[in-house]
């Protein structure tokens, strides 16, 4: 009786022995083709989508639905994830044995809807450098002016869904006026032909009780400057010794992802960033990067994976930048960049298109196309919508912002 528990003791230990190696190497890729019956090591690749239960497409043959785990073989795929009323998502990825490579496709709708969000007009809106508000003015030219001022508009929503409406920050005919944000987000110095005045962004505050500043507007500007340089140095901190130098140097407009994990950031000469910078990641990005970095181009750096990649070679403005000396350059370009929300993603505004494009220029998907006024589409917090400047094309009304509802 002894040797038998002994035996059915050992023969346990085999058993689970036998099968922690499976697993083991299961988890490690290793696979029987059914059809050879010889075992591969493959790379395995995790799909998942949002919306989710999503078609997938290997080399144009499907293959399962999100949210999926997909062994292959080591090699190039060309991946397609499909939804019916959505746009489809398309990539080439390589498969390294032994690796996880994963990949989240955010898919849009074919056909967004749109809502108006003002209705008296909009001129000149203004995003806050954190993309929470837009500021923008109003002027009826009419008897009926009061609805004339300084307004601004939350790009966060409420729970449920429901948006902030629109507020009023000052009233007045403010035509020929410009605003700079606070580096916070928090306060505006509206500068009119009659003065320069401080308003904070979350009250109303009436032109009769605006305080004149215009005597220290240089020193105000200098101090939001010095407090922009601050937080800059800061985020630069965290980087490489190697690529903080070079963006220091190198770069004449940067702006941070909003997890801060990448960096949107326009060349003002030509440098090379070092390679191997950070340990490299297993599973990392395969797609095609640009190290060598030239004049006037913009590109986003991914700090975790260090890859850089070429975003566009022409002119472009950068929403969220505060640089007080080039912040005329949002209003007077006819193409701007911002991050969307999920910090994969940037929307590229220019005549007659919004574009969302994956972080590494993959992906680029027209998401509305038509009259609005460039570059003015923004995205807002809320993932789900964009908001963008249009009267489609009328000639007798001002144009207005509207909410593009793209998933």
């Amino acid at each position: 009786m002894p040797k038998i528990r002994l035996l059915v003791l050992l023969a346990t230990f085999i058993i689970v022995g036998i099968f922690a190696t499976l697993v083991s190497f299961y988890a490690r890729g290793f696979r029987i083709n059914t059809r050879t019956l010889k075992v591969s090591q493959n790379g395995l690749l995790v799909l998942k989508s949002v919306p989710d239960s999503a078609q997938i497409f290997i080399n144009g043959e499907l293959n399962s639905a999100t949210n999926a785990t997909i062994s292959l073989l080591s090699g190039t795929y060309d991946v397609s994830i499909k939804k019916e009323g959505f746009m489809d998502w398309n990539k080439r990825v390589t498969i390294k044995k032994e690796e996880v490579t994963e990949a989240t496709a955010h898919l849009f709708k074919i056909t967004p809807s749109f809502s108006a969000i003002t209705f008296s007009g909009a001129s000149n809106p203004l995003p806050s450098p954190d993309m929470t508000k837009i500021a923008y003015f109003v002027y009826t030219d009419s008897n009926n002016s009061q609805n004339d001022g300084l307004w601004i508009i939350e790009t966060v929503n409420l729970p449920l869904g429901f948006a902030r409406d629109p507020r009023k920050v000052t009233d007045g005919n403010l035509t020929e006026s410009e605003i700079i944000w606070s580096p916070n987000s928090r306060e505006i110095l509206l500068s009119t032909s009659y003065g320069s005045f401080i308003l904070d962004a979350a009250s109303y505050t009436p032109q009769s009780r605006l305080v004149n500043v215009a005597g220290t507007k240089a020193s105000i500007l200098a101090n939001w400057e010095e407090e922009r340089q601050l937080k800059l140095k800061a985020q630069l901190k965290k980087l490489p010794i190697e690529l903080s130098s070079v963006l220091e140097r190198k770069s004449s407009a940067l702006v941070f992802s909003p997890d801060e994990d990448m960096i949107l950031y326009t060349a003002s000469g030509s440098a090379l960033i070092p390679d191997n910078l950070v340990k490299p990641l297993p599973g990392a990005s395969t797609q095609k990067q640009e190290r060598d970095i030239k004049d006037g181009q913009t590109y986003i750096y991914d700090i975790k994976e260090d890859k850089n990649f070429l975003i566009t070679e022409d002119e472009v403005a950068l929403n969220g930048w505060v640089d007080y000396e080039q912040r005329n350059k949002i209003g007077n370009s006819k193409r701007s960049l911002a991050w969307y929300p999920t910090s994969r993603h940037v929307i590229l505004s220019e005549p007659n298109n919004i574009i969302i494009m994956d972080y590494d220029n993959t992906n680029q998907q027209v998401i509305y196309s038509g009259v609005y006024t460039t570059p003015h589409a923004y995205p807002t917090l809320s993932h789900d919508r964009l908001l963008f400047l249009t009267n489609f094309g009328a000639t007798d009304k001002p144009a207005d912002i509207y909410s593009l509802n793209i998933k």
